[in-house]
């Protein structure tokens, strides 16, 4: 497996901190992975190491509140400074207060796991600052180019906007092989996970909730427009528990949110927002025929890439029209336009026009698969192909 070392850099200087550090994403982005390369990094100069996986049934089963936690601890640790490393422990009974009280005594505490909850409001006011979050995610481009290159085979950007970037994807190479193993996935993270942590009883009902808004990757949806479909064409419910089922789709990072950036008033659009998958695979197992959904899915890994490059996400809505994206960091900010192509001269009018009423005073920026340099004195074009290679918008 490649060494992942944005996400290592980002964590090394933490490595004796006695701040909790959090490690979070969705199951399977190689969180356990990326646990295991601190602990070899951590090995070359101490052997004070603890690590427990809690999806281990010998280990749950033995191991399954904050007192036996903190007693195997006790018992199994070396003088000196202990690094203990916590996998999936949201698992495990009252783990926030065992985290709380470990490191206080001489211990530097890893821990991941696949609930945005780690990061709750409840946890981190008790936690009065005392920890450090680092969300991991699916493989981007650049990374499945490097492990690729360790499993001899030769990565294609097609290949990534219909299958994403789950590192073990990477590992079948038959059609067959591969739609099995994140169909598998899909129903542990998505189904299986979410219906059994929040005991959910309207199965039917959240299944195709799941399926309409994993379908609908990469659109301004509404709470009232999703309710409204739901109604129709399958069972009736309240507007609260699709809410409610939106939640716990986001805090299993199956799915993000951005809100609108506009020149509208917010009251305006506080109930809108646009939706992006973790990774673009939970479209396509849901496609009928091999009918992938290209445009959209380039969308959602644009919105993937650039998140992982840094940059803080809105939708631009200036009254009139939509720019796919307004990103910033560091003080610099861009507009990005997404689209497949624009080759055709109505979808070229119509992609570029949102910039017209734009001044010229944040860069304007689009993105398409397109091999020819469709560029303006305005207008800055970068091909797909180029965009996935790069470490930021900068030129």
């Amino acid at each position: 497996m490649i060494k992942r070392e944005k996400y290592l850099n980002e964590i090394r200087e933490f490595y004796d901190s006695d701040l909790i550090k959090i490690i979070t994403g969705i199951r399977r982005c190689g969180k356990s992975v990326i646990l295991e390369q601190i602990i070899n990094e951590i090995k070359e100069k101490s052997d004070n190491v603890i690590y427990l996986n809690f999806e281990d049934k010998r280990i749950i089963n033995t191991i399954y509140n904050s007192d036996l936690l903190i007693d195997y601890v006790d018992t199994h640790k070396k003088e000196g400074k202990c690094y203990i490393f916590l996998d999936e422990v949201q698992l495990i009974d009252d783990w926030s207060e065992a985290c709380k009280t470990l490191r206080l005594h001489n211990n530097s505490v890893f821990i991941t796991g696949s609930n945005s909850k780690l990061l709750s409001k409840e946890f981190t006011k008790e936690l009065s600052g005392r920890y450090v979050s680092f969300k991991i995610r699916p493989f981007v481009y650049k990374e499945i180019v490097d492990y690729s290159k360790e499993l001899s085979v030769t990565p294609s950007v097609i290949d990534y906007l219909v299958w994403g970037g789950f590192p073990k994807r990477l590992e079948y190479t038959s059609d067959t092989a591969r739609t099995t193993y994140l169909n598998d996935l899909d129903d542990t993270i998505v189904i299986n996970d979410l219906i059994n942590r929040y005991k959910i009883k309207k199965v039917s009902l959240f299944k195709n909730l799941v399926n309409f808004v994993l379908q609908s990757n990469s659109r301004i949806l509404s709470a009232k427009a999703i309710h409204d479909f739901i109604n129709n064409n399958y069972e009736k419910c309240s507007i609260n528990t699709l809410i409610n089922y939106l939640d716990y789709l986001e805090e299993a990072y199956v799915i993000e949110k951005i809100k609108p950036y506009s020149t509208k008033k917010k009251s305006e659009l506080k109930y809108y927002y646009k939706v992006y998958n973790e990774d673009v695979a939970f479209n396509s197992i849901r496609c009928i025929d091999n009918r992938y959904d290209l445009t959209h899915n380039l969308e959602n890994i644009v919105y993937n890439e650039l998140s992982y490059m840094g940059y803080n996400l809105n939708v631009y809505n200036n009254g009139n029209y939509e720019i796919d994206f307004i990103a910033s960091k560091g003080g610099k900010k861009y507009y990005v336009q997404v689209a497949y192509s624009i080759e055709n001269e109505k979808t070229y009018e119509r992609e570029f026009r949102p910039f017209n009423d734009l001044d010229n005073s944040i860069e304007k920026i689009i993105i398409t698969n397109d091999e020819l340099d469709y560029s303006t004195s305005t207008v800055r074009h970068i091909k797909l192909k180029d965009f996935l290679l790069m470490e930021s918008l900068d030129k």
